[in-house]
C-alpha cells in the first residue's frame, strides 16, 4: 500500500446518542490529528466524515501507513461494537485547502424540484467547482438547501447560476465564506411592498378621494419621466386638506408582509440589529418600530396643521441616495462594517442602499432591481430572507421556544 499523506474516514449508521463520542475517542490514543470533519444525519442515518493526519511533532519519524493501519484495525473493532460501517479512502493532502474563493450557494424554491437543484449543480461543475457539503436549511414555507463551494470561477459561477436560476424558476442566493456570515449584522429593509404589503401613499390617496391621480403620477416616475423626490413631492400635495384620523385608519388598514415578523423576531433573538428607511411617512414608520421593536427609523414625514395635511413635506427628503446614506449611518450607529450589513427593497429607489450593503436582496422586486442586486427572492414570504443567511428552520423555531 502507498504511503498515503491523509486517511479518509467514512463511518454511517442508525444514528443514536454517544456514537460521535465513541469513534473521535478511539482516535484519540493515536499520533493523528483531524484535518476536516463533517457529521450529517438524515433520516435517522448518520454519516460521519474525518480526514486524518499523522502528527509527525507527537511521533517523529513514524511510518504513516503503520499509523493507519492501526487506526483502521481499531475503528473496525469500534465499528463492529456499535453495529455500523466504516470505509476508508486515500487522500492527497489537506482536504479543501485553498486560496480559491469559498463560496455559499442558497437554493430556495416552492416546490424544490430535483430537476431545478441537478441544473444547479451542473452550473457549479461547469465552473470547476466542486460541492464540499449541501444541508437543507428549510422546508416551510420554502425548502430551501445551502451549498458550500470550493474551487472554480467565482465570477463565471455567479453569471451561470443567475441565468439558471431564471430558467429554473428559483431563487439562488450566492455569497463568500468567512467568519463575518455569522458576525454581527444589520439588517435593513424598505417598507412599501417589502416590510408591509401596499403603499402606503395609495391608502391615503384612497382616502382623499385621489387615487387615479396619484396612480398616474406614480406611473410617471416608473418611466423614468420623474425623479423619485419629484414624485413624492407630487404626490403629496394631491392629499392636501386630508384629516389627520385618515393616518389612523391608514395605519389600521396596513397589513405586513407575510413572514415579516418571524423574520424580525428571529433576527434579533440571534443579536442582529434591525431597521427600516422609507420613503414613506414618519407617521405610519414610527408604529411599526413600535410594532416589531426594531433598532433603527427613517423616513419622510408629513407637514400637518390645525389637523389637516398641508401636502408639503418636513425636512430634507430620503430618495435613493437618501437611503443609501442612512444605510451607512445605521451601520457606524450599530458599530457594524458595511460588508456585514444585509438591505432588503423592491422598488429603484432601492438600489443604492442594496449596491452600499454587504448583501443586497431584491424582495419581489421589478426586473431592473432584481438585475442589479446581489441576489433575489421570489416567494412571497420574508422570513424566507433568513434562510439566505444561514439561518434554518429549526434555529427559528427554537428561537421562539425559548423566547
Amino acid at each position: 500500500m502507498s504511503d498515503e499523506s491523509t486517511l479518509l474516514v467514512t463511518v454511517t449508521g442508525r444514528d443514536r446518542p454517544g456514537i460521535s463520542a465513541r469513534l473521535l475517542s478511539t482516535l484519540s490514543v493515536f499520533p493523528v490529528t483531524i484535518v476536516d470533519l463533517e457529521q450529517v444525519v438524515l433520516g435517522g442515518r448518520l454519516v460521519l466524515g474525518s480526514v486524518l493526519e499523522v502528527d509527525e511533532r507527537v511521533a517523529p519519524g513514524v511510518s504513516r501507513q503503520r499509523v493507519f493501519e492501526e487506526v483502521r484495525a481499531a475503528l473496525d473493532k469500534t465499528a463492529i461494537d456499535l453495529d455500523m460501517e466504516v470505509e476508508y479512502g486515500v487522500g492527497n493532502g489537506r482536504v479543501n485547502e485553498t486560496s480559491a474563493e469559498r463560496l455559499h450557494v442558497t437554493v430556495l424554491a416552492a416546490p424544490l424540484r430535483p430537476g431545478a437543484l441537478g441544473a444547479i449543480t451542473s452550473c457549479v461543475a461547469r465552473s470547476g467547482a466542486n460541492i464540499d457539503r449541501i444541508e437543507r436549511l428549510s422546508g416551510y414555507p420554502v425548502t430551501s438547501v445551502e451549498m458550500e463551494i470550493s474551487g472554480g470561477n467565482p465570477d463565471q459561477l455567479r453569471a451561470e447560476l443567475a441565468m439558471e436560476s431564471a430558467t429554473q424558476g428559483v431563487d439562488v442566493a450566492v455569497q463568500s465564506s468567512g467568519l463575518h456570515r455569522r458576525g454581527k449584522h444589520l439588517i435593513v429593509m424598505d417598507v412599501d411592498s417589502t416590510l408591509i404589503q401596499g403603499e402606503v401613499i395609495e391608502l391615503l390617496a384612497a382616502h382623499a378621494g385621489c387615487e387615479q391621480e396619484v396612480a398616474k403620477v406614480t406611473e410617471e416616475a416608473m418611466r423614468g419621466e420623474l425623479d423619485f423626490e419629484e414624485s413624492l413631492r407630487r404626490r403629496v400635495s394631491l392629499l392636501k386638506g386630508l384629516d389627520v384620523s385618515a393616518i389612523d385608519l391608514v395605519r389600521d388598514e396596513i397589513e405586513l408582509t407575510p413572514g415579516a415578523r418571524t423574520l424580525v423576531r428571529t433576527l434579533k433573538r440571534l443579536g442582529y440589529e434591525c431597521g427600516i428607511v422609507s420613503g414613506g411617512f414618519t407617521q405610519i414608520t414610527d408604529v411599526l418600530v413600535e410594532r416589531l421593536d426594531l433598532d433603527y427609523s427613517a423616513a419622510n414625514t408629513l407637514e400637518i396643521i390645525d389637523g389637516k395635511l398641508t401636502g408639503e413635506l418636513v425636512g430634507p427628503i430620503i430618495d435613493r441616495k437618501g437611503k443609501a446614506t442612512t444605510l451607512q449611518r445605521f451601520a457606524e450607529e450599530a458599530g457594524v462594517p458595511l460588508a456585514q450589513t444585509v438591505a432588503i427593497g423592491d422598488g429603484a429607489n432601492d438600489l443604492d442602499m442594496l449596491q452600499t450593503a454587504g448583501l443586497g436582496v431584491a424582495f419581489n422586486a421589478k426586473p431592473v432591481v432584481r438585475q442589479q442586486a446581489d441576489t433575489s427572492v421570489n416567494v412571497p414570504y420574508l422570513d424566507t430572507i433568513a434562510f439566505i443567511l444561514g439561518i434554518t428552520r429549526e434555529e427559528i423555531e427554537a428561537a421562539d421556544l425559548h423566547a
